[in-house]
């Protein structure tokens, strides 16, 4: 196991080198001159170039690469055009909310989801079966941002059982966490169902039903345990998606995490915030991808990696 986290800890390097040069790329794909968003449309010439100075962006592209390195290394993802403030410091603030709405979304979609699809698959082409995978069809069907205006305008607007928008008490993250959990929830219960169906089928759980043990210790002990690697594969990519599209929550939320502070950036062309956020992001879905296949052989401890 320990070789392996090393193994997979020196296979992302050339991931997040790949990553670090295209984010630093963006500052020459994007139209437009960060040093003329400083300083302002009308200003003129000489002081665009005294802007240009100030920003390094005057520099040898190899030079401003080394120097973006360098900040890298020192946990320096550089400072706003707009406001000054080191992007850091901001993205340290706003970070753990945006987490703690993926976290809580991806452990909604996980519960309901994965007890629904076991549901599901114990019952069959009956009732209940068709019930769950409807509305799980629904829940995949739905837009984000549709779902959190509705729940906005339902639970905050007409009943008041939450509040309307920011954060500061657990209240606030239940809807945005509902929004964005539930097209997960709906994929992981079609995911569970299938994979459960697969595994019943199994000629080791008919030996296990003919031993005579009991219908729930065959689902949750045998059948489930086997069943879930799939699972966990869809729930893992889910959270690395839910973390970069937590924006859609925010907007409609008006929640200060870093999916707004990105699009924020993106309209007034703040390139330093833009490179942080997406970095940030892409170095936290790698880790979350190593963690998952931990987790496999935590389930399954028959799996080698070697």
């Amino acid at each position: 196991m320990v070789r392996f986290i090393i193994r997979r800890i020196l296979q992302i390097i050339p991931v997040l080198l790949a990553v670090i040069i295209l984010v630093f790329g963006m500052l020459y794909l994007i139209p437009g001159d960060p040093a003329r968003l400083v300083v302002g449309i009308e200003a003129s010439q000489e002081t665009i170039e005294i802007a240009r100075e100030e920003l390094g962006l005057n520099k040898p592209i190899y030079q401003q690469f080394l120097i973006f390195i360098g900040g890298l290394l020192k946990g320096d993802l550089g400072t706003s055009i707009q406001t000054g403030t080191p992007v850091t410091e901001e993205l340290a603030k706003r970070f753990p909310i945006t987490m703690t709405i993926a976290f809580g979304a991806t452990l909604f979609a996980a519960v309901f989801g994965i007890l629904g699809g076991i549901l599901a698959a114990i019952k069959q082409n009956k009732f209940i079966d068709n019930f769950i995978m409807v509305n799980s069809l629904l829940a995949v069907s739905i837009p984000s941002y549709f779902l959190g205006l509705l729940l906005l305008i339902v639970f905050s607007l007409n009943l008041g059982w939450f509040p309307i928008y920011g954060v500061g008490t657990p209240m606030h993250y239940v809807l945005p966490i509902v929004t964005l959990g539930a097209q997960s929830m709906g994929l992981i219960a079609r995911m569970t169902r299938s994979s459960m169906l697969d595994v019943i089928r199994q000629d080791y759980i008919r030996t296990a039903k003919a031993k005579g043990l009991p219908g729930r210790v065959i689902t949750y002990l045998h059948a489930l345990k086997n069943a879930l690697i799939p699972v966990v594969t869809v729930i893992g990519l889910r959270f690395g998606g839910l973390l970069a599209g937590t924006v859609l929550a925010e907007v409609v939320f008006s929640i200060p995490g870093i999916g707004r502070y990105m699009v924020d950036a993106i309209l007034e062309r703040d390139y330093p915030i833009v490179q942080g956020t997406i970095l940030v992001v892409a170095i936290s879905f790698v880790v979350i991808n190593i963690l998952v296949d931990i987790t496999y052989k935590v389930i399954d401890p028959r799996i080698r990696y070697e």
